[in-house]
């Protein structure tokens, strides 16, 4: 079974198109090596798949004939990406929460002074 069908099967991508990308921009791998969309995928290759800022690794176990329910991909692959992956994320996700929200505009001059007084306060506790 191709890559991209895979990965498109086991539910890491919502349309076979999105797979494709991902694999034409190097954010899959299988056994060490980046692959093109049409590679073939055997059972116990291995998958580093880079998606939404967290590296997955995954173990193939038996091909899908086709795409599978949520419930059952845990058949078809081993999950192996450790959990400091996810814990990275839940971190990026904390980060962004002060920042602006997209389309709201440039910044006011209250915004100015309150990134102002928030530098003022962290260089005179240094």
């Amino acid at each position: 079974m191709r890559i991209d069908k895979f990965l498109w099967c086991t539910r890491y991508y919502k349309t076979r198109s999105n797979a494709t990308k991902a694999c034409k921009k190097g954010h899959i791998k299988v056994n060490g090596s980046t692959v093109k969309p049409s590679r073939e995928v055997y059972p116990s290759d291995t998958i580093e798949l880079r998606k939404d800022q967290v590296n997955y690794k995954l173990t193939v176990n038996d091909l899908p004939p086709n795409r599978v329910g949520a419930k059952l991909v845990d058949i078809y692959r081993t999950d192996n990406t450790p959990k400091s992956e996810f814990e990275a994320q839940e971190l990026l996700k904390y980060s962004k929460d002060y920042y602006r929200k997209k389309g709201t505009g440039r910044p006011t001059k209250k915004d100015r002074r309150d990134l102002e007084d928030f530098y003022d306060e962290n260089t005179e506790e240094d």
